[in-house]
Parts: C-alpha cells; sequence; structure tokens
C-alpha cells in the first residue's frame, strides 16, 4: 500500500514538474514573441499580431498533446454511406440551371511551395508543364471556359505563402483580359522552433539575410485562420458564394467537377454537407497517402505520421485502407466561418524536422487542410476516378505530363483514347533528371509513350527526338558511361545498359 502510495505520488511530482517546465517555456516563448512584434514596421503591425497569435495557439497545443494523435484500437472502416462511388454521384446528371448552381463556387488553388525540389527558383505554379503553359495558366484556362460556356462568374482564390507571393502577384498582370476575377491572400507566417531550446529561431520580423531561414507557412491547414482573416471569407459569403472547391495547384486532375458541385447543392436528402474529400483507390505507389477512417463516430482523416510505429505496415496495406486523400475538397463557407468563430477547427499538428542549411536542427509546427473533415457536419468521401488525381511533384510526374498520354483541351489534361489501359504508366528518372532544365536538356522530343508500363532511367542517358518506348523499358547507363537513345529508336521491353554514343558526322 505504502509502496502504491509513494509511487503515486512521485509520479504525481513529475508530472507537477513536467507542468512546471511547459509554464515556463511557453512564458519564455511568449516573451520572444512579444520582442519579435516590437520589430514590425507600423504598417505590418496588426498582420504580423495575428500571425503571433496564432503561431502561439498552435505552440501551446503542440506542447499539451502527448503520444500519438490517434488510438489505433478505435480506428475504423468508414460506415459504406459515408464514402460514395463518384459513378453513383455522376448519375444524378445535371440540373438545367447549372449556371445558377456554378456562380455559387469560389475555387481556391493552394499555391505555397516554391519549385526547389524539381530544381526550379520561385514559385511551382510558374513551372511550364504543357506546350509552355504553366500549372497557373492551365487553371486560369479552366475557370475561363467554365466562365463563357456557361456564362458565370466563378473565381479563382491563390493562396500564397510569403515565398511565393511577390512573384505570383507580378505575373497575374497577364490575365487582366481574361474571364477570370483573380484574388490572392498569404497563408500565415510562422517562427521556425530551434530543436533543443523549443525558442524561435527569428529575432526580428524580417525575412532576409540571415533570417531568410527563421519563419515558415505553417502548411495547407492553415487555409481556414487566413482566410477568415483575409476578409475574403465575408466578401463572398456577402455575393452569394457557398462552397469553396480547394485543391492542391499542381494536381491537373483537380478540375471543377459539376456532378460533385450539384450533388452539394441539391443534397438527395435535403440534409446540406459541410465538407467533401475527394478519394481514390490506393496502388502501391500511395501507399504513404493519408486515409478515410471511422473514429468516435466521425470521418477522420489518419496520416501515416500519426500511425503508432506498430501499426505503419497496416496502415500501408492496399487491402485493408483502399483509398486515399487526393487532397481535392469541397468546403462550405457558411460553416467554416461558424467553425472559425468558434475556434471549433480541430487538426491534428504535424511536427516537421528540418535541418537549416547553418545545421541548426529546427521543427515546424504544421496542419493538414483534410484534418478539419471531423469538424464539420455531414461529412462525405467520394470515391473518385483516378484522373481526377494527377500531381506533379517531380520530373518523372512531368514527363507523363507533357507526353502523347494525354491530350490538353481548354486548360484540362485527358487520358489519350488511344491508350487500350487508363492507368499511367510507372515512371523512375534518375538524379541526372530531377532538376527541371537538365530534364528537359535530355530529351530533344518527349517520347511516345502510349503502349508503355513501365519505364526506369539511370545515368547520364539522352532520347533522341520521335523515340517510342512500350511495355517495360530499362535504361541504365553506368557511372562513366553515357547512352544515346538514337532518333527514331523503338524500344520494347528492352534493358538498355553499358555505353552507347552516338557520334555526331
Amino acid at each position: 500500500m505504502c509502496e502504491d502510495l509513494s509511487k503515486a505520488m512521485s509520479q504525481d511530482g513529475a508530472s507537477q514538474f513536467q507542468e512546471v517546465i511547459r509554464q515556463e517555456l511557453e512564458f519564455s516563448v511568449k516573451k520572444e514573441l512579444e520582442k519579435i512584434l516590437t520589430t514590425a514596421p507600423s504598417h505590418e503591425f496588426e498582420h504580423t499580431k495575428k500571425d503571433l497569435d496564432g503561431f502561439r495557439k498552435l505552440f501551446h497545443r503542440f506542447l499539451q498533446e502527448k503520444g500519438p494523435s490517434v488510438d489505433w484500437g478505435k480506428i475504423q472502416r468508414p460506415p459504406e454511406d459515408s464514402i460514395q462511388p463518384y459513378e453513383k454521384i455522376k448519375a444524378r446528371g445535371l440540373p438545367d440551371n447549372i449556371s445558377s448552381v456554378l456562380n455559387k463556387l469560389v475555387v481556391v488553388k493552394l499555391n505555397g511551395g516554391l519549385g526547389t525540389s524539381m530544381g526550379c527558383k520561385g514559385p511551382k505554379s510558374l513551372i511550364g508543364v504543357r506546350n509552355e503553359n504553366t500549372f497557373l495558366d492551365l487553371t486560369v484556362q479552366q475557370i475561363e471556359h467554365l466562365n463563357k460556356s456557361y456564362n458565370t462568374d466563378v473565381p479563382l482564390v491563390l493562396m500564397n505563402s510569403f515565398n511565393t507571393d511577390e512573384d505570383t502577384k507580378k505575373i497575374l498582370q497577364k490575365y487582366n483580359h481574361c474571364r477570370v476575377k483573380i484574388y490572392t491572400f498569404n497563408q500565415s507566417r510562422y517562427p521556425r522552433i530551434n530543436k533543443e531550446s523549443l525558442l524561435p529561431v527569428a529575432k526580428d520580423v524580417s525575412y532576409s539575410g540571415e533570417n531568410t531561414e527563421a519563419w515558415y507557412p505553417p502548411g495547407h491547414g492553415d487555409i481556414y485562420a487566413s482566410f477568415y482573416n483575409s476578409g475574403l471569407l465575408d466578401t463572398f459569403i456577402g455575393e452569394g458564394k457557398e462552397y469553396i472547391f480547394v485543391s492542391n495547384i499542381d494536381n491537373l486532375g483537380a478540375t471543377v467537377d459539376l456532378y460533385i458541385l450539384n450533388h452539394l447543392m441539391n443534397p438527395p436528402n435535403g440534409k446540406p454537407c459541410e465538407f467533401v474529400m475527394e478519394v481514390t483507390n490506393k496502388t502501391r505507389a500511395d501507399v504513404k497517402g493519408g486515409t478515410l477512417t471511422q473514429y468516435e463516430g466521425k470521418l477522420r482523416l489518419v496520416e501515416i505520421a500519426q500511425v503508432p510505429k506498430a501499426h505503419v505496415d497496416e496502415f500501408k496495406s492496399v487491402s485493408k485502407f483502399k483509398i486515399f486523400n487526393t487532397n481535392n475538397l469541397w468546403i462550405s463557407l457558411a460553416a467554416v466561418k461558424r467553425l472559425q468563430e468558434q475556434n471549433a477547427i480541430d487538426m491534428e499538428i504535424i511536427v516537421n524536422p528540418k535541418t537549416l542549411d547553418g545545421g541548426l536542427n529546427v521543427i515546424q509546427l504544421e496542419t493538414a487542410v483534410g484534418a478539419a473533415i471531423k469538424s464539420f457536419e455531414n461529412s462525405l468521401g467520394i470515391n473518385v476516378p483516378r484522373s481526377r488525381f494527377l500531381p506533379v511533384k517531380t520530373t518523372s510526374d512531368l514527363l507523363l505530363v507533357m507526353s502523347n498520354l494525354y491530350s490538353l483541351n481548354a486548360g484540362s489534361l485527358t487520358m489519350s483514347e488511344k491508350r487500350e489501359f487508363p492507368t499511367v504508366p510507372l515512371v523512375k528518372l534518375g538524379s541526372s533528371f530531377t532538376k527541371v532544365q537538365d530534364y528537359l536538356r535530355r530529351f530533344e522530343s518527349i517520347p511516345d509513350m502510349l503502349e508503355l508500363d513501365h519505364l526506369t532511367v539511370s545515368g547520364d542517358v539522352t532520347f533522341g527526338k520521335n523515340v517510342s518506348l512500350k511495355g517495360t523499358v530499362i535504361i541504365i547507363a553506368n557511372h562513366g558511361d553515357r547512352i544515346d537513345i538514337p532518333p527514331g529508336a523503338v524500344l520494347e521491353n528492352k534493358i538498355v545498359s553499358g555505353n552507347l554514343r552516338i557520334l555526331d558526322h
């Protein structure tokens, strides 16, 4: 009995000690943030204060939460009717008044990312992806086509980050004569935290010079607060808009779908749905994607980072968790306003460790937009065709969308009818192709890939004009070797290795 009591007392003492440390840390961070705020110029003061207040709330939650954010034992498969097949949504057809339905929509693209992973400076949305068109060009063309076809006024909103805002705004002037109203707002700017001391790395509000790496945009979950704070949310509600369609700007499959929009505007049971997440079937390439589950009676997005280590393999199982989140989301504006004002949007914190150029280890606290699904009423998953998920994250993806696998029409890419099966080939380009500039230099023209299943390229390889790739093709140039695939070559189920130089005569 005494032993139990002393154990309980020591545990109690330990938790009291931890609580004191936590409070001291929060106080220290509060003091640091106040110091940073004093360096803000007067015209940026209010904006910076909102950012730092938002960060403080996130940091407070980060210190409070212990252990994995999900209890694996509570995770259940979602009920049958909570994830609807797209065919069922489409079978409802479209109403005669589709224009009035479209006029209640706002398209929001997440435009905070840089093209650094593909060796480019500046916003990723300004990388050319097809016939000299950038991600942003294609997006504007899609919405302009909608507005012209249906005589509507669907606006485009870009959520920029402090990394992409200036360059994006410069480019927007070229769309002045397009039939699309374009708005921008910035996601928050939060200070990175020293991993050891847990104090902000930034000393003042500037983000140039030695402070360049001290700040970060806190993930796309920040959209709710930033959109609300920007005033655009109220503006659109005042104009009679009801839903936003949110997607990543680098997902070329994320076009406005009239059938999903109609399902939202005219719910079959009369009960409005506040949040729709488009999901699609997992393949082996998507095992890390977040999945929809039933958790404590609500639909919930579970990401791989939240899964206890012992269950990661189970999470990756394509047979148990068959679908993943495409990050194409349809969200009620009125619901965002209500939840934001009640401070009731609950998203798990993602702790993202980074090492700065100088070697300092930091962490940044982030949230994901889809994680808020559990905060909304009557949420729904829609299992959409794979064609609605066409992200371009690497030059391997870029090769697919530049090829004859797709045709381009009014800003939208559609799979060529000449391809016999609707799946995309698996393409793996080696490190010599990682940067867009190097990749473009290695292809005189994009090969014919209509009959390709699998392509692996490694080492110093170049492709001449009008090359045709079919079946499984593996090309490996070992260190010091170079392979030039000659113009007009047809490679079908071939492995090419060694040294192959085509000499110019």
